[in-house]
């Protein structure tokens, strides 16, 4: 037997949580429920007691159609409530694309930084990762979340992301970011259409040969409702612990998830009747 793979500092023998804290009064979910730093905080415990592993904190919102926010502004959502998990001793991941929101995050005690551009849309971003030593997911994205869902294209979205990601990882290695410090995302709804993003699911099995551990952020997003009944996001519960069942059929071992505690459970049941 191998030894275990690992990501930051979590061993991958089992699902692995990642509960999203959004300190945004525009995320297509949950914006503006925990705006205010202290109720921030007080979620992330939540989501910690729940069963994340990592607390995932984001201070500007991504959504199909959404306008960025100015550092300053990144910065005074998310600087709080990281140094408010990270002092209560949670492993704490920050959910940016700017290279100076990584930087203070990090100080703040952030051990994990997850960026939707994968290290492109700022040019000091690779440089602040390798100077100190961050784990980094990086995510797949087609486009600007202003434009990306306009229309998106690709000659095999499964295929063309995974190169796209592989090619991204040579590049951060490179610049020094050490492999084993490393999470792809293939970033299901960021410029996808359903085809798209149902080809990509059915093909996660494939990333085995990237030989990297896999984010799976499924949760609540808007080709659940395009299956079956257009609900709003916070009805789309069991669509998302659906197809995190099915990521982990297909080696997932990482999830981005609302809701935590029901996902676990889903996912816990699953694997003891696989194992019993």
């Amino acid at each position: 037997m191998g030894a275990v793979p690992s990501f930051a500092g979590l061993p991958l023998n089992q699902p692995r949580l990642m509960g999203v804290v959004n300190v945004t009064p525009d995320s297509f979910s949950d914006g503006g429920d925990f705006l205010d730093s202290s109720l921030a905080i007080q979620h992330g415990l939540k989501l910690s007691d729940d069963g994340a592993d990592i607390l995932d904190v984001g201070g500007e919102s991504t959504r199909p159609g959404s306008a960025p926010v100015s550092i300053d502004e990144e910065l005074a959502r998310v600087i709080p409530v990281i140094e408010g998990l990270a002092g209560e001793g949670k492993l704490v991941s920050i959910d940016t694309r700017h290279a100076e929101v990584m930087r203070q995050a990090i100080s703040a005690g952030a051990k994990i930084v997850n960026d939707v551009t994968a290290l492109t849309g700022d040019p000091n971003s690779m440089r602040v990762c390798a100077a100190t030593g961050v784990n980094v997911v990086i995510m797949h994205m087609q486009g600007e979340p202003q434009t990306m869902q306009d229309n998106p294209t690709y000659d095999d979205a499964a295929s063309d992301i995974m190169t796209y990601l592989r090619e991204r990882v040579t590049v951060m290695q490179a610049a020094g970011i050490a492999r084993d410090k490393i999470a792809v995302d293939p970033g299901i709804g960021f410029g996808k259409n359903l085809d798209h993003n149902l080809r990509v699911l059915s093909k996660l099995g494939d990333y085995a040969d990237i030989n990297l551990p896999v984010l799976l952020g499924v949760s609540r997003k808007s080709f659940i409702s395009r299956i079956d009944r257009d609900v709003p996001a916070k009805e789309r519960m069991a669509g998302s612990v659906s197809a995190a069942i099915a990521g982990y059929t297909r080696g997932v071992r990482l999830f981005r998830v609302h809701d935590v505690a029901e996902t676990r459970q889903a996912l816990a049941v699953w694997d003891a009747i696989e194992t019993a």
